[in-house]
């Protein structure tokens, strides 16, 4: 099966209050039809993806002022919306990240995204990996007594779609953990500012994506934020988006800097899968020692478990909390640094 992906990047002032949120999702609507139509004579574009922070940015030091001012329960009236679109389109749609709280852990927020077709939501994909110390909202895995899915994948007629968020990228693990559920299609919904964007010398952007591409046999489409500094201060964002096939190949991708941009690329799942099936070299599916990997499952690195208060209502996390839980870990030292 060959069809169109597009990978959607967002330039819009930072919301400080959930009101603004529509707005935004009036304006990526708008971009999801002008991505369908207006590639149409070439290919059909059956997979839109949008940025991290695209609904709303952790601007705020403390969960509890992002429940009050950002946070929305999911699903809700704007994945509704996306709903509709996917309906009336036939397509499927990675949302950019919400401010998400959720009444089971009312002392908590979560960083998350939804894969959206014309079924309905097929998955919450909640952030693993904050990027600490600034991200104050939790990471499930943090949680004591979680017991969803960490890393979903959905099964659709377009292939297996997983996703992971910005930071998460920088984790092997977590992409690993994707392709290991099923994941052929691996999406990136980013905030990725400079200087570690799409540029030399420092172009992590570009080099974890096409790694993450080879090392799971796996399309990465990674839609990357745009927001210029003035709209989304204290960083600027490069952008960058991109689409990568299984062997590394950069197929599409936007000119770095910021500003609302659109990068559309065709994907042939059928030659992933006939390469994740015969290939005897370069196939590190195929040639994954997984029981020779045994240190990290044996604990004494970021604990899990440990947000105790995310299931009250009196919950919060602040930047000091994160900064402390770091010095706790690299006190235990658990890779022996010097010996």
């Amino acid at each position: 099966m060959k069809y169109a992906v597009a990978a959607c990047q967002t330039d819009f002032p930072c919301p400080r209050e959930r009101g603004e949120i529509s707005a935004r999702v009036d304006r990526m609507l708008a971009m999801i039809d002008s991505a369908v139509a207006g590639y149409k004579p070439f290919y059909p574009v059956r997979l839109v993806v949008f940025p991290e922070f695209a609904h709303a940015a952790p601007v705020y030091l403390s969960a509890r002022e992002l429940r009050e001012k950002l946070a929305v329960e999911l699903p809700c009236e704007h994945t509704e919306r996306y709903v509709e679109k996917a309906r009336e389109l036939g397509i499927y749609i990675q949302t950019g990240s919400f401010i998400e709280m959720d009444p089971a852990w009312p002392g908590a927020v979560f960083n998350t995204t939804c894969l959206i077709g014309p079924e309905g939501i097929l998955y919450k994909y909640r952030k693993v990996n904050p990027w600490l110390p600034w991200e104050v909202h939790a990471s499930p895995h943090d949680l004591p007594g979680y017991a969803e899915e960490l890393f979903p994948v959905a099964r659709t007629e377009l292939g297996n779609i997983g996703c992971a968020i910005c930071y998460d990228w920088l984790f092997p693990e977590a992409i690993r953990e994707l392709t290991l559920n099923g994941a052929e299609i691996l999406i990136r919904v980013s905030a990725y500012m400079d200087p570690w964007g799409a540029t030399s010398p420092m172009d992590w952007w570009t080099v974890i994506n096409r790694s993450r591409a080879i090392e799971n046999l796996a399309y990465v489409v990674a839609s990357n934020q745009g927001a210029s500094l003035e709209n989304y201060p204290p960083f600027s964002w490069p952008g960058g988006s991109m689409v990568v096939d299984y062997d590394g190949r950069i197929l599409s991708q936007a000119d770095p800097g910021p500003g609302e941009k659109i990068v559309v690329a065709e994907v042939d799942i059928e030659a992933l899968r006939h390469a994740r099936r015969e290939r005897l070299g370069h196939n590190p599916l195929a040639h994954f020692r997984s029981g020779a990997y045994t240190t990290a499952g044996q604990g004494g690195y970021y604990p899990g478990g440990t947000f105790k208060d995310a299931a009250s209502d009196d919950g919060d996390r602040g930047v000091e909390e994160n900064e402390q839980a770091i010095r706790d870990v690299l006190d235990d030292d658990p890779w022996k640094t010097g010996g």
